[in-house]
C-alpha cells in the first residue's frame, strides 16, 4: 500500500505532542474499508489484501512515511475546565492530501490517564456509520476510512470485542488545542499554533482576529446544518469543537425521532446542557473560549477584547441566516426571507406539540394530513411564489437517517458476529435523499424499539 504522507503537524514544536507508535493487537481482521475515500485521498492499495489492510489500520504495521504521534490539548468538559486532555486512545499517523489519518482505539498514550487506550466494537461501528452518513447528507464531518477488530477483549460494563477506527479529518485542531497553551502562558507555542491553523484552514485570515472570525463563520454554518437534520452531538465540549468547522467525535450522538427541542440522548448529560435546542448557545460559548485563548497574541488586549467580543457575538446573525436558509429549503423555499422565519417556527411548534417525527414530517410535508390547517393555508400561499418547491424540499429533506434503534440493532448483530446489518445500513445511507428499497429503514421506532440513551463508549 502506498500512502503519500506529509506530516506538517509533526514539524511543530515537540511540546505539541508525544511521538509513539500504536500498540500492536493480537489478531486484526478487517470489517470495512472505504474504497471511495481511499481514492479521494490518493491512497494506492493495489495488491493489498484484507490481511494487509487489517494489519496497517490496526497499527500493527506502520506505513512508510508515517510519523505517529498523540496530540496534546485541554478543554472544558460540560463547562468544567480540564487542564490537560490529549489523545488518550488515538494516534495520528500523519497527513495525506492535507487531511489527517488517525487510528482511534490504538492503545495507551501519555494522555490516557486511567483509560486503557482501546475502543470496543460498538462505538467504532457507530462512528463509521454515522460519520459517513453525515458526509452523504452534506454535513462537514470527519470521515471513516477503515474499521478493524483486534482479536482482543475490551472491558467496559462487561467484556466486548475490541476494534479500531481509522478517522480522516481536515485536521484534529480543537478549541482545546489553543486553550492548553493559553492556560500554560506558552505564548510562543500559541503563536505557532495560530499561524499553523491559519495556513492550514483559513489562509485568507488576517492574524488571530481573522482566524477567530473564520471559525465563528464555519461553526455557524455547521450548527445550522445539524439543527436542520435533527442531529444532536451530545458532548459539545471545547475539546470536541474542531476549528475546521467539521463535526468531530461521534460519541453519544443521535438523530431525533419525535421532535422536541429539549431532546437529550447522552447518558452523561444529566442537566441537558447539550440538548438539541441548546446547541447554538453552546457553540457560541465554545467560540468565546477560543477568543479568550487567542487574546494573549494581541498587542493591545483591551482593544482586542472589544474586537473579539464583536466577532464572537456575530455568530448569532450568521447562525440565524444559515438556519433560515436550511429550514426555508426544508419547506420548499429557495430564497427564504426573514418574514419566513415565523412560518417555520409555527411548524416546529406544532410538531413539538404533536410529537411529530422530525425526518418524516419534513420528507412528506406536501402529503402530510396532520398539519394545522391554518398553517398549511399560509404555507401554500407562500409556496405559490416558488418555481419548484417540490425539488427544493426533496434535496433538503432526507428519506433516511441513522435512526438510533437501527444503529443499536446493527451493533448488537455485530457483537454477535453478524456484520450484515452494518454493511446494509451503511450502503443505504450513502444515498439519503433517495427513497430506500427497504422502506422499513425510514420508519420511526416502535415503542419497544426506542433507544433512550446513547453512550461515549470510551
Amino acid at each position: 500500500m502506498q500512502i503519500d504522507f506529509d506530516n506538517s503537524y509533526a514539524r511543530l514544536p515537540d511540546r505539541f505532542f508525544t511521538r509513539l507508535d500504536p500498540v500492536p493487537v493480537e489478531k486484526p481482521e478487517l470489517i470495512a474499508f472505504n474504497d471511495a475515500l481511499a481514492v479521494e485521498l490518493g491512497i494506492d492499495q493495489a495488491g493489498s489484501d484484507e490481511a494487509t489492510l487489517a494489519s496497517i489500520f490496526a497499527g500493527n504495521r506502520i506505513p512508510d512515511g508515517a510519523d505517529p504521534l498523540a496530540q496534546l490539548y485541554a478543554g472544558h468538559q460540560f463547562g468544567h475546565w480540564n487542564p490537560q486532555l490529549g489523545d488518550g486512545r488515538a494516534i495520528l499517523l500523519g497527513e495525506v492530501a492535507g487531511r489527517d489519518i488517525q487510528l482511534k482505539g490504538s492503545g495507551r498514550t501519555p494522555y490516557s490517564r486511567s483509560g486503557d487506550g482501546r475502543a470496543w466494537l460498538g462505538p467504532v461501528l457507530r462512528e463509521y456509520l454515522v460519520s459517513e452518513a453525515m458526509a452523504a447528507l452534506g454535513v462537514p464531518t470527519t470521515r471513516a476510512l477503515a474499521a478493524v477488530t483486534t482479536g482482543e477483549p475490551v472491558l467496559r460494563e462487561r467484556v466486548f470485542p475490541g476494534a479500531i477506527l481509522t478517522r480522516v479529518a481536515s485536521s484534529h485542531l480543537r478549541v482545546g488545542t489553543f486553550q492548553i497553551f493559553a492556560a500554560r502562558e506558552d505564548h510562543e507555542a500559541l503563536a505557532a499554533l495560530a499561524d499553523y491553523a491559519i495556513a492550514r484552514h483559513y489562509p485568507e485570515a488576517d492574524g488571530p482576529a481573522g482566524l477567530l472570525a473564520g471559525v465563528v463563520a464555519a461553526q455557524a454554518e455547521l450548527i445550522a446544518h445539524w439543527m436542520s437534520l435533527g442531529f444532536i452531538h451530545g458532548v459539545m465540549n471545547t475539546d470536541n469543537c474542531a476549528i475546521s468547522g467539521e463535526t468531530i467525535d461521534y460519541g453519544p450522538c443521535a438523530f431525533m425521532d419525535d421532535y422536541h427541542p429539549q431532546t437529550v440522548f447522552s447518558s452523561i448529560d444529566q442537566q441537558g446542557r447539550y440538548a438539541y435546542a441548546n446547541q447554538p448557545r453552546i457553540a457560541l460559548w465554545n467560540l468565546a473560549q477560543l477568543g479568550t485563548a487567542l487574546l494573549p497574541l494581541m498587542p493591545d488586549q483591551t482593544q482586542a477584547v472589544e474586537e473579539f467580543t464583536e466577532i464572537v457575538n456575530g455568530f448569532g446573525a450568521l447562525y440565524q441566516a444559515a438556519w433560515l436558509q436550511r429550514f426555508g429549503a426544508k419547506i420548499g423555499l429557495s430564497q427564504p426571507t426573514v418574514e419566513d422565519a415565523d412560518l417555520i417556527s409555527k411548524l416546529l411548534t406544532h410538531m413539538a406539540e404533536t410529537g411529530a417525527d422530525f425526518t418524516n414530517t419534513f420528507r412528506t410535508l406536501a402529503a402530510c394530513d396532520t398539519l394545522d390547517t391554518e398553517w398549511q393555508a399560509e404555507w401554500q400561499e407562500r409556496l405559490a411564489e416558488e418555481p419548484d418547491p417540490e425539488s427544493v424540499m426533496r434535496s433538503a429533506n432526507p428519506a433516511i437517517i441513522p435512526r438510533n434503534h437501527r444503529v443499536e440493532a446493527m451493533i448488537q448483530a455485530a457483537v454477535a458476529g453478524d456484520y450484515g446489518p452494518f454493511h446494509a445500513l451503511n450502503a443505504a445511507l450513502k444515498t439519503p435523499f433517495a427513497d430506500p428499497e427497504d422502506t422499513t429503514l425510514t420508519a420511526p421506532p416502535e415503542p419497544e424499539e426506542r433507544v433512550q440513551a446513547t453512550f461515549c463508549g470510551t
